[in-house]
């Protein structure tokens, strides 16, 4: 097993096999030690964050397969914090994929104009590019397919698994009584070419309401966890 990738939140090793271990680590992202899952450092280590976010995304990926839908989970030990995962070719230099069941976050900061907080938004997608620099820059359809990145055939593909996905988190959250803002996901192509979702799903890539307030990521990681 060799190290490949030290990132902010997880390690990734090559096993011998082919595939590959990611280790969940216990930094989170955030600025002057405060948590915020959208910021691009790592401002701070939670002890045992690390594994409960493996837990999630295990939860998830599981429910996931049993619907059919292609990932790149393999299995995960719990109690050493990792997940090992199918090869996956990634698409250009990383591509965040967000569904949007209201209208809140940057999608509102954007489009105030035309949009009131909370309004729905029935599952819209859209795409950015992986780019601290530059500030993840959203891109079309047919941006993707200049910028080489893929085709618009792929993103009408990934689009539509994007939805489907959603609606089953989204159902499976709201079975805690807690509602789905809008989920980010990362997708690749496995050794076919086929497109199957990558990387986690955990409470940092998602907005979930409850009651109409927005809960913190580390209280969300503790409600899907729990067994009520």
């Amino acid at each position: 097993m060799k190290k490949i990738f030290e990132g902010k939140t997880k390690d990734v090793y090559l096993l011998d096999d082919g595939n590959y271990r990611l280790k969940f680590k216990d930094d989170v992202t955030g600025e002057g030690g405060v948590f915020d899952p959208g910021a691009n450092t790592v401002g701070l280590t939670i002890e045992g964050i690390g594994k409960r976010n493996l837990e999630v995304s295990v939860r998830f990926f599981e429910i996931l397969q049993k619907a059919g839908i292609k990932t790149h989970y393999i299995g995960a030990d719990i109690e050493n914090g990792t997940m090992d995962v199918k090869p996956a070719k990634t698409f250009g230099k990383g591509l965040e994929i967000i569904c949007r069941f209201k209208a809140v976050g940057s999608f509102l900061r954007r489009y105030g104009g035309y949009v009131n907080e909370g309004d729905d938004l029935d599952g819209y997608v859209e795409a950015t590019l992986k780019d601290d620099r530059r500030g993840d820059p959203l891109v079309t359809s047919e941006g993707l397919e200049v910028l080489g990145i893929m085709s618009q055939e792929q993103f009408a593909q990934i689009k539509a698994e994007t939805r489907k996905i959603a609606d089953l988190i989204r159902s499976e959250i709201g079975k805690k009584g807690l509602e789905l803002y809008d989920i980010k996901f990362e997708f690749g192509l496995d050794a076919d070419g086929s497109v199957m979702l990558i990387d986690e799903i955990s409470s940092g890539n998602m907005r979930v309401y409850k009651g109409g307030t927005i809960m913190d990521p580390l209280d969300l990681t503790a409600t899907l966890l729990s067994e009520r």
